[in-house]
């Protein structure tokens, strides 16, 4: 099983009017049109495709597996969707709700803008007898 998503920019933006290069689509009910009722493309994201399968009872690590090493491995790149020395270190950090709380580029946070500590601090954790 593997996971794609033509998703165009609107997506994540909510109901409304968008330009799609010269052309208006128009966001509305979860799918994104032109004027005359045409498909525009979609506004599903990757992470909320994950999130669908594990509605439907796909456990999470192949849903995610769907998403990352799966389409890597059908375009022969062994390289990508792992997580191993030599790898591009591209990452999607989720929560347990599957939602994105950052985004990695060769290493590097590209999202937020702003970079964010997802581990407790040493005070943060209770005392232990």
């Amino acid at each position: 099983m593997v996971l794609v998503t033509d998703a165009i920019a609107a997506a994540m933006c909510g109901d409304g009017e968008y330009r799609l290069g010269d052309r208006t689509v128009f966001v509305s009910e979860g799918a994104a049109h032109m004027a005359d009722g045409t498909l525009a493309g979609s506004i599903l994201t990757l992470d909320q495709a994950v999130r669908k399968l594990t509605i439907l009872g796909v456990p999470w690590e192949l849903a995610v597996g769907a998403a990352t090493a799966a389409p890597a491995r059908s375009l022969g790149r062994t390289d990508l969707g792992v997580l191993r020395p030599g790898s591009p270190a591209d990452v999607v950090v989720i929560d347990d709700d599957l939602a994105v709380l950052r985004t990695l580029v060769a290493g590097e946070q590209v999202w937020p803008d702003e970079v964010i500590d997802l581990l407790p601090h040493r005070n943060d954790r209770p005392e232990t007898a």
